[in-house]
């Protein structure tokens, strides 16, 4: 490929036929060159055998003289369209131009390869297209109506020697700029313009061919955007010797100015408002200076928004070209004279606001006697507004009942005084509102109790929604004009402006009942002089002094004042140390008495002492509590905390204030011994499936102990992760009794927890797992038998935790393995060299019977 390359110089195949007087433009191009990526050119001209030089890109004398004017004027340029190709310009080409042109291109290549220059024929003829407007028509001015038909002619022909096509577009003048309408090109196909292909298809446009070489254009349905300046553009075409369309001249003429008067639909009159049973009356006019005969059609619209289109919109009536109407009660339409059409609303309602509009279309006659639909129109949108007969009438609130004390029944009225003009499609409701008074000038937004719709159904608010489905709120019509509202039980939440809206409602023609009218009542306030709740509780310790073991009692005595009846709820808490495991946060709710005297335990969770405590009530204000055979865990602060309850409405008992005693301290002052435990293992470090030891040693120091007088709970836990961020797993547990207790596991490895020594106690892993590696350690509960034989709990211990590491054993885990697989692959290739000798000895075995050979010896080289 790199021996082929060479420098190619182009231009069109000739011959080039033009005609006189045009511009002419013959383009050439290099390519596969080397040097700089600009290149130049020379053209030469020759009419017969010697070449005249014209022009040159590089070298401004390379003009021979005979050129050098038109060359000076600009009749003959170059014009470079890229780097690597030029286009020569003959303006107003003449006969004597005709010839062969040739294009050169100086070298820049290393070597001289491929061809340099190129020629080409032009061949200049006659002008023989003529095109001509319709002598039929003296007047170049149409005026027509909208919808209106209208036909345009222009005559073409040409006398070309050479076999020459003509290109015929029809124009409309758009602004400053022509639009193609329709073409007949060159290859005898008909082309619309852009945006004319529909009305193409429909027929609306057509463009034919009469005699003596005329082109009509048609047009049907004109419309407002066909007014303008039409003319018809003629071009002639020749085919090139490479087979290719090519333009050689293109003439216009104007053929005629159309205007086009457009038919419009207003409605006679803008904003419109009427009152409620009155009757609407629109009109709808068309705008046309048609004159002929012609007929409308008018149908009304009404929509609730100014944007719907026609398929959103409710048809009310129409009228077709016929004149006839389409039938409604209410609704008419007349036809008031040749261009206008009334629209009656009789007895309109606030539910025909909105936006009405009308749609005409004209309908002219065909020759055939049948109707023909020209242009249709839709108005713009008149609002129409209905004003509602709002009845006259005022609202007052009254309070009957008003409370003196709480739970005190509430009772509102809520009356309409000084009717008038009211109808009987008027029908009222009421609404109830409550809002709360604040000191100061805070605003508080009122909340709605209950309202009713148009039919008189209650619907409650989100306030006491719960109180008016229990009845406490009671809501009914204690007359034909009045409207009550009770409050069985009035409590402090229920203090504040109450105000009642009454809702007039109109009866429209559906039946359908629509809001006309609120009016609201000054607010009634309900309040009542109340004096604050007190309450005193006192707790005393009846015994000063006493050790572990024994009872601890103390009493809770309560006084109040502001409370009518009340009735007290007991709960006795303590607050532990926060050494206490079992209690992270310090108080504990151990037993309550309610204001019914039923005892509940709270978080007392000691099985061994369900009956250990005791909640009993004394007198009307005095209760008593009772812990039986006291523990040392049991140190702490106990309180009292009373709440006293006051009867409220319906039987149920409201809460009215809480209070809480002062604390009881139980201290035990012991001097018993101190426990340490820690975990130890000889091997933390560990193959799977061995057993992994780990020990929990309990020491003890001060005061020594006898074994039996001292025994231990145990439990073991895991962490199972290298750090102690996760939850510990509980392993297994030992009581002072013996009883040991696991936890379910999922894996294959199995757990022994025993006693080994009064003070030690062992946790084995029988078969270790990689999953039972991490963090061990054991918690231990101490227990002591005092003097008097009573076991006391001591605090929970917890030891350092030790880390067990599982590790696999490679060789055990391969040797089976491999084992079996050097043992396969014996026997394998003991197997194969078993068959390959069988099959060589008996099923392959063939006689091979050698050619003898006689030996000869050589002849000597004196014979050769």
């Amino acid at each position: 490929l790199a021996f082929c390359r060479g420098r190619i110089v182009r231009v069109p195949k000739g011959p080039l036929i033009r005609v006189v007087g045009t511009e002419v433009a013959i383009p050439c191009s290099v390519s596969d060159y080397d040097g700089p990526s600009e290149q130049n050119f020379d053209w030469e001209f020759s009419r017969e055998a010697d070449f005249v030089r014209i022009v040159s890109t590089w070298d401004s004398t390379f003009t021979s003289e005979e050129y050098q004017k038109r060359v000076g004027r600009g009749d003959i340029k170059l014009r470079r369209s890229s780097n690597d190709a030029v286009e020569l310009v003959i303006r107003n080409i003449q006969p004597a131009d005709q010839g062969r042109y040739k294009c050169s291109t100086p070298s820049t290549d290393a070597t001289v390869q491929g061809n340099y220059d190129a020629e080409v024929q032009v061949k200049v003829i006659s002008d023989g297209l003529s095109v001509s407007g319709s002598k039929a028509r003296s007047s170049t001015s149409l005026r027509l109506s909208e919808g209106d038909s209208f036909k345009l002619r222009c005559s073409a022909t040409t006398t070309s020697p050479e076999h020459t096509h003509l290109h015929v577009t029809w124009q409309l003048k758009s602004g400053s700029s022509w639009r193609d309408i329709l073409s007949l090109t060159h290859e005898g196909k008909f082309q619309p313009g852009p945006g004319y292909e529909e009305r193409y298809r429909s027929g609306d446009i057509r463009l034919d061919t009469g005699a003596n070489d005329t082109y009509r254009l048609s047009v049907s349905q004109a419309s407002s955007a066909d007014g303008g300046a039409y003319r018809c553009l003629v071009s002639e075409w020749v085919r090139g010797a490479d087979g290719s369309w090519q333009k050689i001249q293109e003439k216009s003429v104007e053929i005629a100015t159309v205007s086009i008067q457009r038919t419009d639909v207003v409605i006679s009159t803008s904003n419109v408002s009427v009152t409620e049973r009155d009757s609407l009356d629109l009109t709808c006019n068309i705008t046309t200076d048609r004159s002929g005969i012609f007929q409308a059609e008018v149908m009304w619209y009404f929509s609730a928004s100014p944007d719907d289109t026609l398929s959103d919109a409710q048809l009310l009536l129409s009228m077709d070209h016929d004149s006839v109407v389409s039938d409604s009660t209410l609704i008419s339409l007349s036809h008031v004279d040749r261009n206008s059409y009334r629209l009656l609303v009789r007895d309109v309602d606030v539910q025909d606001s909105g936006y009405y509009f009308c749609e005409a279309a004209i309908w002219v006659p065909l020759h055939n006697g049948s109707w023909h639909k020209v242009v249709e129109r839709t108005s713009a949108p008149v609002s129409v507004v209905v004003t509602a007969l709002e009845p006259d009438y005022d609202v007052f609130l009254n309070a009957s009942k008003t409370p003196k004390f709480s739970d005190d029944p509430t009772e509102l009225n809520c009356r309409i005084t000084n009717v008038q003009d009211t109808e009987a499609n008027i029908r009222f409701t009421v609404s109830w509102y409550y809002r709360q008074r604040l000191p100061g000038d805070d605003v508080v937004a009122e909340e709605l109790l209950a309202s009713m719709d148009a039919d008189w159904t209650l619907l409650p608010g989100d306030r006491g929604r719960e109180r008016i489905q229990n009845g406490e709120i009671i809501f009914f019509k204690k007359s034909v004009d009045t409207f009550s509202l009770r409050i069985q039980w009035t409590s402090e939440s229920d203090r504040g402006d109450y105000f009642c809206v009454i809702s007039a409602w109109s009866r429209h023609r559906n039946n359908s009942w629509v809001k006309s009218k609120d009016v609201t009542s000054t607010p009634v306030n309900i309040f009542w002089a109340t004096q604050d709740y007190t309450l005193t509780v006192e707790a005393v310790k009846l015994k000063p002094f006493f050790v572990a073991g024994h009872t601890f009692e103390m009493t809770c005595k309560v006084s109040s004042k502001n409370i009518k009846t009340p009735r007290y709820s007991v709960l006795i808490t303590a607050e532990k140390p926060l050494t206490d495991q079992s209690n992270p946060n310090g108080t504990t709710r151990i037993i309550s008495l309610n204001q019914d005297s039923v005892v509940r335990l709270e978080d007392w969770t000691d099985q061994t002492r369900v009956d250990g405590v005791v909640l009993e009530k004394v007198q009307e204000n005095e209760f008593r509590y009772r812990m039986y055979q006291t523990q040392i865990s049991d140190a702490g602060l106990y309180r009292c905390v009373v709440t006293a309850w006051s009867p409220g409405g319906g039987g149920m008992w409201r809460e009215a204030v809480n209070g809480l005693s002062n604390p009881i301290q139980i201290d035990f002052q012991t001097s018993g011994p101190v426990f340490n435990v820690s975990v130890h293992s000889d091997n933390p470090t560990i193959y799977q499936g061995e057993v992994a030891d780990l020990l929990c040693i309990i020491t003890t120091e001060g005061m020594p102990l006898e074994p039996d007088d001292m025994s231990f709970d145990v439990s073991w836990f895991a962490v199972r992760s290298f750090a102690l961020d996760r939850e510990p797993i509980l392993l297994a547990s030992l009581d002072r009794r013996g009883i040991v207790t696991q936890s379910r596991r999922n894996g294959s490895s199995d757990l022994s927890l025993e006693r080994i020594s009064p003070l030690e106690f062992r946790l084995r892993v029988h078969g270790c797992q990689d999953h039972d590696f991490g963090n061990h350690y054991c918690v231990v509960t101490p227990w002591v038998r005092s003097a008097t034989g009573v076991w006391q709990r001591e605090p929970d211990i917890r030891a350092k935790p030790i880390f067990l590491s599982v590790k696999m054993d490679v060789l055990n885990a391969f040797k089976y393995p491999l084992l079996i697989g050097i043992g396969l692959a014996t026997v394998t290739g003991l197997l194969s060299c078993l068959i390959g000798y069988c099959s060589s000895r008996w099923c392959c075995k063939k006689e091979v019977q050698e050619t003898r050979r006689e030996r000869r010896r050589l002849m000597s080289m004196e014979m050769d």
